[in-house]
Order: structure tokens, then C-alpha cells, then sequence
């Protein structure tokens, strides 16, 4: 059975149990027996413990595992075939190294965020459910607001750009096994567009699931689906590179005078592509944007931020050795001729069913990172209804409906027609802008330095009462200022680089 929603109103406030008439309780307190003295109290509160946490919110059930798989899926993206790319700009020297570096900050400025969770005290104070809601506690003001617009708009954009991705990704398929069936001679062109509402619905159906922490099982298959197709890439670079019988690129990377299939590479165009592949990389590891909605899923003792930190320390490894296998053996295997996507550098052909399980793994791990980046979306949305119209019954009351094999679902009326409109516009807005993908990439870089190191960085240092010019607070602020030129720098390239190869 899915229990009930967390975003609606919590049923302790305040120390004292939450009467709701309009809302199904079924996480009743027992009745204690007749014979009981009077003079005996009741600890309704001790008994709601056993089924709620300190904030009057179902009992956390996530772990170190469902916290690691959650991360994985949102960092190991398709962007993961772009590497081979990126590093072929920056050449074997940069490009590994840059890529080491950013594991670096991005793992020390979540192990920050992560810390912000309960102001305060880490371990005690007060939960912070959403990355908007410890900025509001631990900073307040108009940054909460330019935060949430940040955060919810990136949201937003990755859920248009998934969209398209699958729907490439789903085509690819189509096409790859027309040419195989046509020995080549059909051009097999398609349209994407009844792709990406295959995609929607299937979405609709996925973001009925109440919850972030309800959504740990497709995280799982999500994550594994991105090592599936990760490995595919790897293998077939590997595969080339032994058919080649040598390593291809350079120290530094694609050379000024290199002809491309747009033309020769320009001092100007090695320029843009640099800022491209820096900003690809940083953001390859980018995942803070849903980090604290990723703690709130996890049980406690011990303290969420220690589980948290474990995590990040693995999924962040784990996505570094991926990204510089996949990476780095691509660019061996194609040099300047790296592709922006991997999978395309082989062709349909050969062996075109290995390209085919590597192209449905990629649609399968888009499904569930969808729901692992709309979910805070979702929620977010919920909340603020439910506080606005607390007594509206469309938007409150959960009705328990019974399904066979499964259990009771609790169904919630304005949760179901809220998100299948979401999923219905993202999916209309992909197929009418399928050049949206540049404008996510846009959006991620406008992102990065804010949600990833700025706000976890001056969160930080208000929590810990880290005093102005001292090293450590001069420290934080050259590495937020860092970040800050290659934010900048990326989206102008991001900009400035749209239409080269």
C-alpha cells in the first residue's frame, strides 16, 4: 500500500495530533482498553511516533542505497556520451583533470548542502524539506525567492529536455532496425512527435507515485539502466580503439586549422568549444538542485547528513570512474572526430542490436530520472495548494481505491490532474521547440553556480558562524568566485558555440 502523501499537512502540529475530517486516516492510534484507570494518561504522541517523525511527516524510510541510487540517477545523465566530445576540446591533459577537479567541489559543496538540512544543530534542528526551505531558514529574504525561481525553472527545463531525449533515443531505435531491414536503401526518415507522447503517458502514469522516497525501486532500475548503457559506450570505444590499434588525440586537444564537417576549426571556434566542454563537464556532476529533497528521504539515526555524505562520497566516485572511462576511451577511439553523442560514432549497423540495448537503456533511465527531478516540482506545487485551500476536499482528501494485486492506493484528485497537465505541457513544449535541449543546456549553466556552490557555500558559512576575512571564509568565497567565471563562461559559449559541431 502507498501511504499517504507527505505534502499534505502533517497530522502533529505542535506537539498536538491534527484532526482531519476530510481526509482518510488510516494510521489510526489503538484504542487503549476500558479498564484502563482515569487517572492513567494517554501518550497519543508516543504512540504517533512510531509511525511519524519529529516533524509530524511519515517515518523516513530511505537508506544509504535508495539516497546512492537517487544520485546516480540524477548525476549519471545521457550527457554522459557527450564526454568523449568535451574531452577531445580540452585534450588529454585538461580534460581528465578538469573532470577530477569538479568531482572534487561538486562531492565538498554537497557535503556543505547536506549539513544545511536541519538548521542549526545537523543533527536535531529543525528539518528543511526542500532546497527553497533551508534557504529560507538559514538565509531568508529575497534570496529565497530568486533561489526557488532558479531552482524550479531548471526543474521545468529538464523535464522538456528529457522529453526529447528519450524521444531521440527511442527514434534511433526505429531507424536503426528500418536501415538494417531496407540493407540501408531507405532513408528512413520518422518524426519524433509520436515518440515523445509515448513518453508522456508513460510519465503520467509514473507521476502518480505520491512521493519522492516512493520512487526508490525506478531510481534503482533508473541507475542501473545508466550503467547499461555507460558500459555499452565503453565497450564499443574499447572495441574501436583495438580495431584502430592505437590511441587517437592530443595533449591539448582539437587543433586551430582541423577540418570539421562545418569547416576548418578557427582560433575563435577553439575558443567557444573549450567553454562548452568546461561547462559540459561541471554540469555532468550537478545534482545539488534536488539534493535536499533527496535527505529528506532518509531514515534517521544516524543523522541524515553523515548517511548523505557516505552517499555522495560513492555515487560521485562511481560517476567519475564512468565518466573518465566513457570519456577518455571514446576520445581514443575517434580523436577530433569525437561525436557529441557517443552511440551515433558507430553508426546504425554494427552491431546495430547492441546500439539498440544501449539506446533503450537510455530511455529507460530517462523515466525514472524524470520522476527523480519533477518530484520536488510536484511537491513543492502540492504543498502550497494544500496550504492555501487546506479546507478543500479536491485538494486534501485522499481516497483509498483498491487494486488488485497492489493494494490500496490513495488516490488524490487535484495530485492526478495537476501532474498529468504538467506532463501533458512539457511533452506539447518538446514537440513544438525540439531545439530545446541547447536552451536546458543554457538554463544548466545559468544554474550551476547558484544551486550548486554559491547557496550551499553562504548557507554554510550563517550555520557555522564562520567570520568575515578569516581563512576559511576567504577560502569558500575564491572557490565561489571560481565557479562563479566558469558559470559565465560556459553559457556564453553555450551561446556562442549553438551551431558548431
Amino acid at each position: 500500500m502507498l501511504p499517504r502523501s507527505r505534502t499534505l499537512p502533517a497530522r502533529i502540529n505542535h506537539g498536538e495530533v491534527e484532526e482531519r475530517h476530510d481526509v482518510k486516516h488510516y494510521f489510526q492510534v489503538d484504542v487503549q482498553p476500558k479498564h484502563q484507570k482515569e487517572t492513567e494518561p494517554i501518550n497519543i504522541q508516543t504512540n504517533y511516533s512510531k509511525c511519524f517523525d519529529d516533524d509530524g511527516r511519515l517515518k523516513r524510510t530511505g537508506t544509504f542505497w535508495t539516497a546512492t541510487s537517487h544520485i546516480i540517477t540524477a548525476v549519471i545523465g545521457s550527457g554522459v556520451l557527450s564526454l568523449a566530445w568535451a574531452i577531445g576540446q580540452l585534450g588529454w591533459v585538461a580534460g581528465p583533470a578538469v573532470m577530477i577537479l569538479f568531482a572534487f567541489v561538486i562531492l565538498y559543496t554537497s557535503n556543505l548542502l547536506s549539513q544545511c538540512y536541519r538548521t542549526g544543530d545537523p543533527a536535531n534542528g529543525p528539518r528543511n524539506h526542500t532546497y527553497t526551505e533551508a534557504v529560507k531558514g538559514i538565509l531568508g529574504g529575497k534570496k529565497v525567492k530568486v533561489c526557488g525561481l532558479i531552482q524550479y525553472l531548471n526543474l521545468f527545463g529538464v523535464a522538456i529536455g528529457y522529453t526529447i531525449a528519450a524521444s531521440v533515443s527511442m527514434l534511433a531505435i526505429k531507424r536503426s532496425n528500418c536501415f538494417h531491414k531496407s540493407h540501408r536503401r531507405d532513408p528512413c526518415h520518422m518524426s519524433s512527435n509520436g515518440y515523445m507522447i509515448a513518453f508522456g503517458v508513460i510519465e503520467i502514469l509514473f507521476s502518480q507515485i505520491p512521493d519522492f522516497d516512493q520512487v526508490w525501486w525506478l531510481s534503482i532500475v533508473a541507475a542501473i539502466m545508466s550503467f547499461t548503457y555507460s558500459t555499452v559506450g565503453l565497450v564499443l570505444g574499447i572495441a574501436k580503439v583495438a580495431e584502430n590499434k592505437s590511441f587517437k588525440g592530443s595533449l591539448t586537444g582539437i587543433s586551430i586549422g582541423t577540418v570539421t564537417y562545418v569547416g576548418t576549426v578557427t582560433s575563435t571556434q577553439k575558443l567557444w568549444r573549450s567553454l562548452q566542454a568546461l561547462g559540459a563537464i561541471a554540469f555532468a556532476y550537478s545534482f545539488s538542485i534536488i539534493l535536499i529533497e533527496i535527505q529528506d528521504t532518509i531514515k534517521s539515526p544516524p543523522a541524515e547528513h553523515k548517511t548523505m555524505k557516505k552517499a555522495s562520497m560513492l555515487s560521485i566516485g562511481v560517476t567519475t570512474i564512468f565518466y573518465l572511462l566513457c570519456g577518455c576511451m571514446g576520445y581514443a577511439a575517434f580523436g577530433d572526430d569525437a561525436p557529441g553523442n557517443l552511440l551515433t560514432g558507430f553508426g546504425f549497423f554494427d552491431p546495430y542490436w547492441l546500439l539498440d540495448i544501449a539506446n533503450a537503456a537510455i530511455v529507460i533511465h530517462l523515466i525514472g530520472a524524470y520522476q527523480v527531478y519533477c518530484q520536488p516540482l510536484f511537491a513543492f506545487v502540492e504543498k502550497w495548494s494544500a496550504k492555501k485551500w487546506s479546507n478543500s476536499n479536491f485538494v486534501t482528501a485522499e481516497h483509498g481505491i483498491r487494486i488488485p494485486l497492489f493494494g490500496v492506493y490513495q488516490l488524490n484528485f487535484f495530485r492526478v490532474i495537476w501532474r498529468t497537465i504538467f506532463v501533458i505541457l512539457t511533452t506539447i513544449i518538446a514537440m513544438l521547440l525540439p531545439f530545446f535541449n541547447d536552451v536546458v543546456g543554457l538554463l544548466g549553466a545559468l544554474g550551476f553556480w547558484p544551486l550548486t556552490v554559491y547557496f550551499p557555500i553562504e548557507m554554510y558559512i550563517k550555520q557555522k558562524k564562520i567570520g568575515r576575512w578569516t581563512n576559511q571564509w576567504i577560502g569558500l568565497q575564491m572557490l565561489s568566485a571560481a565557479c562563479l567565471f566558469v558559470s559565465i563562461a560556459a553559457a556564453v559559449g553555450s551561446i556562442a558555440g549553438q551551431n558548431l559541431p
